[in-house]
């Protein structure tokens, strides 16, 4: 897309965010899914030659690749020329099925023409042909993106595994922890849902018009026709079959697709809103990008933009994930035409998506650690040793220690080393235990390291 298209685009992941959405366009843009409809066509074709139909002797390995390049050679051209047929027809899989006879007489197959969408509907090829798309998008694109983000955030919270940090319970000091500790919490949770992200098969469907293989099997009755369609879609296409099924695909397995890529940015979200506050704290500076601006009024700010955009485009994509995955398991009766129109939006989320997680990856880049700021707070929050000093005055037996730290330190000013220090020469404990108490501070009140 040229500059000016791209300032005329309607949608901003066709406009100005196209260079991070641009891979996504050979898996959802409409050329892509014409392309994809026509590899399954041609595949559903070669393999109905295995069957070993009298009207369908072998082919030629010349043949075979001669077919596949239909679909391997589709560009731009092919694509329009689909189009071109759709004006007539008003049908866009009509269209494709009489682009592909087009090619059949200089294939020297004119003859088995009428073999190819042998006894399908539409949606025999739009749900395979789609998920698919999905499949191969979500491995080619989302997931690498998404493992860049697991291994920038993983790089860090190994960087700053030794760094101690004032925790913040409802916003308030709290216990110290590792800043490495908090970001290998995000990792971990990042892990396990990407693991139940990959868990969810793409599913298809395939069985004729209302699923029952009616053409086929009036045609062919002594073909196992159930059997070949697992064949089909299993091994070919290497998708999961959904069966029984009405003329359409259950979505069941895509709306937990949605479901589980939701969860994955929610998560995500919860990391863009930290990292925020820890800015906001002065705990990270960001790195100056000469001739960038951050206010057109306030020429000192250096804004966290790239977390709020992270956010932003993980909060649209995650209300588009969720309308796709509550409408389209709902169709009347055994079939209606909302879940058409719906599906074309699958590649608007995942390009939210990649929009997101190529701003949180500029943001972590650019993050720079503030330690003073970091040892400035700890120092200034000696009231948060007073779990540390109960906890073991607990262990030695002395009555009510925590309402002895709660009457020390709730609410109070001045809470500082000294306070605290004679604090713990007036406890009712032995020598050994007040040297043990006096040596633990907000610096080191960090729980066992790596945790």
């Amino acid at each position: 897309m040229s500059d000016s298209s791209a300032l005329l685009a309607v949608s901003p992941i066709d406009g100005r965010y196209l260079r991070h959405t641009q891979p996504l366009a050979a898996y959802f843009s409409e050329a892509g899914l014409i392309q994809y409809r026509v590899r399954v066509e041609v595949e559903y074709f070669l393999a109905l030659h295995e069957l070993g139909l009298p009207q369908l002797p072998a082919l030629t390995e010349a043949e075979v690749a001669g077919l596949r390049q239909v679909y391997i050679d589709f560009g731009p051209a092919e694509a329009q020329a689909v189009k071109d047929i759709e004006k007539t027809t008003n049908h866009d899989v009509k269209a494709v099925e009489y682009f592909i006879k087009d090619r059949f007489p200089a294939l020297g197959l004119e003859d088995r023409s009428e073999f190819i969408h042998f006894g399908l509907t539409s949606q025999d090829i739009n749900n395979t042909a789609i998920p698919l798309s999905m499949a191969e998008a979500t491995a080619d694109v989302l997931l690498p993106a998404l493992q860049a983000v697991r291994e920038d955030l993983a790089a860090l919270a190994e960087t700053w595994r030794a760094v101690p940090m004032l925790a913040r319970t409802h916003g308030q000091p709290a216990s110290p922890v590792m800043l490495g500790k908090e970001l290998s919490v995000f990792v971990e949770r990042i892990d396990h849902a990407v693991a139940q992200f990959e868990a969810v098969p793409f599913a298809a469907k395939f069985g004729g018009a209302t699923g029952g293989f009616n053409a086929h099997h009036v045609a062919y009755p002594d073909v196992d026709w159930h059997g070949f369609a697992e064949r089909f879609v299993c091994e070919e296409l290497g998708l999961h079959r959904s069966h029984p099924t009405t003329q359409i695909e259950h979505y069941d397995y895509l709306a937990a697709w949605c479901d589980a890529l939701q969860r994955i940015h929610t998560i995500l979200i919860d990391l863009d809103r930290d990292i925020w506050h820890y800015i906001s704290l002065d705990y990270f500076k960001q790195k100056v990008v000469e001739g960038e601006v951050g206010s057109s009024a306030m020429p000192h700010k250096v804004n966290p933009i790239d977390f709020e955009n992270s956010e932003g485009n993980l909060g649209v994509a995650n209300a588009l994930l969720g309308h796709l995955a509550r409408k389209l398991p709902i169709s009347r009766l055994q079939r209606d035409l909302t879940d058409s129109t719906v599906l074309r939006n699958i590649g608007v989320p995942v390009g939210h998506s990649l929009i997101a997680l190529h701003a949180l990856r500029k943001g972590l880049g650019k993050l720079v650690l503030n330690g003073p700021r970091l040892t400035s707070d700890l120092e200034a929050q000696w009231a948060v040793v007073a779990e540390a000093i109960q906890t073991v005055l607990r262990r030695e037996g002395v009555e009510k220690p925590y309402e002895l730290l709660k009457a020390l330190t709730r609410g109070k000013a001045g809470i500082d080393g000294e306070s605290i220090g004679t604090f713990i020469q007036g406890l009712p404990v032995s020598d050994a235990v007040k040297a043990e108490l006096a040596t633990i501070t907000p610096h080191n009140y960090t729980g066992i390291t790596g945790a």
